[in-house]
C-alpha cells in the first residue's frame, strides 16, 4: 500500500478535505433537539451533491452488509457507523457524533465531530473537551521522523488521566483513493513502534473515547456499535499531513 503522496495527490486529498470540512460544518451548525437524524443524513446527502463530491459511506460494503446512510450518526452511547432513520429523534441533553467521509475527484476527505444538545451535562461536557484535546495533543506527535506509536500512545496517556475508555475495536487510518487504507493508526499503543512518518503521508487520526468501558457492542443492523455499558461516547477526527515541519490539518474548513 502506497503511503506517501504526490504534491498532486496532496493538493487532491486537500480539495477533498476541504469539501468534507464544509459537510461537516454545516450538520454541526444544524443539527438541533427535535431533527431526525434521517433529516440530518438527508442534508449531509444534498450538501455533498452540492459541492460535487459523493458520499464515501454510501454503498460501502463490509462482508454481508452493505451501509445505506450517505453520513455516520451516533447519538448517546453509540460510538460511530449509526444510521440515520426517521425513528431517531434528537432529544435534550443528547450526545450526537457527526462522521463526514467524501469521495472528491477521485479523493477521500474524512473528519467527525461530536455536538452536544441543551441542557448539556457536565459529565458529557467533560467527555467531549477531554476526546478533543486528546486528538489536538495526538496530532503533534504527527511529524516526520516518528511513528505511528507515537500518535497512539499520545491519544492513551491523554485519556488514561481521565479515566474514559479507549474503543479499540476501530482505529484511524491511511487517507487516498479508498476510506481506510495503510497504516492504521489506534488510539493505544507503544510509543517507537509502528510505521514511520514521512512526509506526504496522509493520516485520518480518531479518538473515539466512552465515559466508562472501551468495550463494545454490535446492533443487528450490522453496523451501530455501542458501549457495552451503554454510557455515551465522543468522536472527533482530522485528516493530516505529514510535512518536514508541523503537521497541516486539511480539514480545517477554510470559508
Amino acid at each position: 500500500m502506497k503511503y506517501i503522496r504526490s504534491d498532486e495527490e496532496i493538493q487532491s486529498i486537500r480539495e477533498a478535505c476541504q469539501v468534507a470540512a464544509t459537510v461537516l460544518k454545516r450538520l454541526v451548525d444544524t443539527v438541533e433537539e427535535g431533527m431526525t437524524t434521517y433529516d440530518l443524513d438527508q442534508l449531509g446527502r444534498k450538501t455533498i451533491e452540492e459541492l460535487g463530491a459523493e458520499s464515501a459511506c454510501y454503498g460501502y460494503r463490509a462482508g454481508n452488509h452493505v451501509f445505506p446512510a450517505y453520513t455516520c450518526l451516533s447519538v448517546n452511547e453509540e460510538i460511530v457507523h449509526g444510521i440515520g432513520t426517521m425513528r431517531r429523534t434528537i432529544q435534550p441533553g443528547d450526545v450526537v457524533s457527526i462522521d463526514v467521509v467524501v469521495r472528491y475527484r477521485g479523493y477521500i476527505g474524512d473528519n467527525a465531530n461530536t455536538v452536544l444538545i441543551e441542557p448539556v451535562a457536565d459529565a458529557n461536557a467533560a467527555l467531549i473537551e477531554a476526546t478533543r484535546e486528546s486528538l489536538d495533543y495526538a496530532i503533534g506527535f504527527a511529524k516526520a521522523g516518528n511513528r505511528v506509536g507515537d500518535i497512539s500512545n499520545a491519544v492513551e496517556r491523554f485519556i488514561k488521566r481521565h479515566n474514559y475508555g479507549i474503543v479499540r475495536d476501530f482505529v484511524g487510518h491511511g487517507v487516498g483513493t479508498t476510506m481506510h487504507e495503510a497504516p492504521q493508526i489506534p488510539n493505544y499503543g507503544r510509543r517507537g513502534s509502528g510505521a514511520l512518518l514521512k512526509p506526504g503521508m496522509c493520516l485520518a487520526i480518531e479518538p473515539m473515547i466512552n465515559m466508562g468501558t472501551g468495550k463494545i457492542e454490535m446492533l443487528d443492523d450490522g453496523w451501530t456499535a455501542v458501549t457495552k455499558d451503554r454510557k455515551p461516547s465522543a468522536h472527533f477526527e482530522h485528516t493530516v499531513l505529514v510535512t518536514n515541519g508541523e503537521p497541516e490539518i486539511l480539514t480545517i474548513p477554510q470559508n
